[in-house]
């Protein structure tokens, strides 16, 4: 990242700009792995806000000109993806010692994409993580992400696909890291 860009904590005033934020990244960097359908059926149960991370302070946005242009987080809690929409979501908290941290809801501008706003993130979320103790990450990572991942030390462990409305079916690929301690 540059000296033009901020990383901060989200707040609740963020949403907004969070909502366009999603859509945009959605509709412009996954376009190459996944249908227009698919993309439509995942805004709001997969690829939304979700304000608990807000509201647990795991979750970072990064600005440029006061213009949201990335965000993502992190969980203490057992929700592996989705927005407030979500029905997958299950807030229980996680044993730091035995179950590995979530690492959730990265989006991207699409004019910003490939500047290391994704990385940035992606590390302010592991110093975070190990800082609260977790030896391990894990996540539900889309397609057009999986390669910012890999380069990043995540190994994928399963394949598979998120039922949506409609019978359509949405690829994702768990990938989880560990962290030395």
């Amino acid at each position: 990242m540059n000296e033009f860009l901020t990383l901060r904590p989200a707040r609740e005033a963020d949403v907004p700009g969070l909502e366009e934020l999603i859509l945009l990244s959605v509709h412009g960097l996954q376009a190459s792995t996944y249908s227009e359908v698919q993309r439509e059926a995942a805004l709001g149960p997969v690829f939304g806000v979700d304000r608990t991370l807000i509201a647990d302070g795991t979750y970072w946005v990064v600005e440029a000109q006061s213009r949201l242009v990335g965000c993502g987080g992190w969980s203490r809690r057992n929700t592996l993806f989705g927005g407030d929409e979500s029905v997958a979501a299950d807030p229980t908290f996680l044993d730091p010692a035995n179950e590995p941290a979530r690492v959730r809801a990265f989006f991207v501008h699409p004019d910003f994409a490939r500047r290391g706003i994704g990385s940035a993130i992606l590390r302010a979320c592991e110093e975070a993580i190990v800082a609260a103790g977790f030896r391990a990450a894990t996540m539900v990572a889309t397609l057009a992400g999986v390669p910012l991942y890999t380069r990043c030390g995540y190994i994928a462990e399963d394949h598979y696909e998120i039922p949506l409305r409609d019978g359509v079916l949405l690829p994702v690929v768990r990938m989880g890291k560990r962290f030395a301690s």
